[in-house]
């Protein structure tokens, strides 16, 4: 009994197992389902990986996109000193935003890079939206490249035009008339003394060694009497010594070098650029603190509009306003001037290069404000905009002076006809191509046509800018000291009063 109870066990414990060992077709199958799940875990695994990173890179691209927009952008901008910039939109939709508010002297850091904004033209008749003031948005469109000329009608209500004519007839507006000198003051101009090249050789050699350094030559570019040695003389003898090898000029050298700046031919280029011809009335207006609110506001406006740093532009020059009259005119030329080395800037003498021959305007941008309309004439003609090449041998045609508006305001490339409360800016000077002030655009040659029938009033705002920024920055630097021992003398003694504040109007 035992043995068959053993045997039924045996065959129970037999069924038993082949229970739970699956049949051959059966393992199969559940092989294959396990490794199709197995497969898909790791492929839905993958697909959100994969997701997750190409969600970051999307991020991370249109972060930097908003970061470069809002930084370099044409929209709601920030200038270095904290004021907000115009906004500027192509669409039509500027946003608004309030008048800068002045803000106190600082300098910044000109060691790092600091550029000066430019506006994009992008073609000739393209418009951009500009918002200067809240509620209120102005066309601005390109007039030429060449220069980069902008008409920004309506800049100007004719209310604040009418102030700031007023302001300038209670100041009082000045003769403006620089004509071409007369045979007798020509000749009147002629060198006291006749001295021969030897003779200017032995001058110039300060130590009598038989060589001309570069500091004996530039030390007489300090004289003011100008009897026997112009600046153009100079220039071309210090260009005759850069040009040899040993830093020095013998007298042979000197010789040749001073015949060649003796003739005539040399300087008759120069001759022609210095005959510049107006006839106004004109005067200056102070625009910073304490001064009228209009003159305030329209320097806060071009601040907002050019993007550049309110302490460039608030040590700039004051606002010249301009009356012309019937027959009133001013020859084409040009605001500011060529960057040289032996040249320094009017606005930055006082921190500038002590050997320099002779001081000039440096003038980044012009802004041009119509006060008042015209009935006939008084247009503001820009005779060689766009043009292919600049030559200034080709400024005259035909035996015609082509910057001689009186004669040939017509043959103008482009002539921007007075209305009130318009605005014209241009750049005087091309970008260096590291952001800063470079070479001056010969294109910006312009004038003013004669008045023919009318009042002309017109404003004229400059920013200074020093082709050098580490002189820029040297002579805002002399600024910022100055009136911070101006103003502790003011504490230590007592505040100035409104009148005093209020120097000029």
């Amino acid at each position: 009994m035992e043995d068959s109870l053993e045997d039924l066990l045996e065959q129970h414990g037999g069924d038993c197992g082949d229970e739970d060992q699956p049949s051959a077709p059966e393992a199969k199958f559940r092989s294959s389902r396990m490794n199709i799940q197995r497969s898909s875990v790791c492929s839905r695994a993958y697909f959100v990986v994969v997701m997750v990173f190409f969600h970051v890179y999307i991020l991370n691209v249109i972060g930097l996109l908003l970061y470069v927009h809002y930084n370099n952008g044409p929209g709601e901008l920030v200038s270095e000193d904290g004021a907000p910039s115009a906004s500027i939109s192509d669409r039509g939709a500027a946003l608004p935003h309030p008048d800068p508010a002045a803000s106190d002297l600082h300098v910044e850091d000109y060691s790092q890079s600091v550029g000066l904004p430019r506006i994009e033209g992008i073609r000739v008749g393209h418009v951009q939206q500009v918002s200067l003031l809240p509620d209120r948005t102005h066309e601005m469109r390109t007039m030429s490249l060449k220069p980069l000329l902008f008409e920004i009608p309506g800049f100007l209500s004719e209310e604040e035009c009418r102030v700031v004519v007023q302001l300038a007839q209670l100041k009082g507006l000045m003769e403006s008339q620089t004509t071409t000198p007369s045979k007798e003051q020509e000749e009147s101009n002629q060198p006291l003394l006749s001295l021969s090249t030897d003779e200017v050789f032995s001058l110039l050699d300060l130590n009598q060694d038989g060589l001309l350094q570069h500091e004996e030559i530039v030390s007489h570019s300090r004289s003011q009497d100008g009897t026997w040695l112009n600046p153009d003389n100079l220039r071309q003898i210090l260009t005759g010594l850069e040009a040899c090898p040993t830093g020095t000029l013998t007298l042979e050298d000197f010789r040749l070098v001073y015949d060649v700046s003796q003739r005539p031919g040399q300087q008759q280029s120069a001759k022609s650029r210095s005959q510049f011809k107006q006839r106004n009335k004109n005067t200056w207006l102070y625009q910073g603190p304490g001064s009228h609110h209009v003159l305030q506001s329209l320097r806060n406006r071009l601040i907002s509009l050019t993007r550049l740093p309110s302490t460039l532009v608030g040590l700039s020059e004051p606002l010249q306003v301009i009356r012309y009259e019937n027959g009133d005119f001013s020859n084409a030329h040009h605001d500011s001037s060529p960057p040289q080395s032996e040249t320094t800037c009017t606005h930055t003498r006082m921190a500038g290069n002590k050997s320099a021959l002779t001081e000039v305007s440096c003038r980044y941008l012009t802004m041009l404000f119509y006060l008042s309309s015209v009935e006939e004439g008084g247009e503001t003609t820009f005779p060689v905009a766009d043009n292919r090449t600049y030559e200034e041998q080709a400024l005259v045609q035909d035996g015609v002076d082509l910057t001689d508006t009186k004669e040939t305001c017509g043959r103008g490339n482009i002539r921007m006809k007075p209305s009130v409360g318009t605005a014209l800016l241009w750049y005087n000077h091309l970008s260096d191509g590291r952001g800063w002030m470079g070479e001056l655009d010969e294109y910006s040659l312009h004038g003013e046509c004669p008045v023919r029938r009318g009042v002309k009033w017109t404003a004229n705002s400059w920013v200074n800018v020093d082709p050098d920024h580490q002189q820029q920055a040297r002579y805002q630097r002399l600024v910022a000291k100055r009136q911070q021992a101006k103003s502790g003398m003011e504490e230590h003694y007592q505040p100035l009063s409104h009148s005093d504040l209020h120097q000029d109007l």
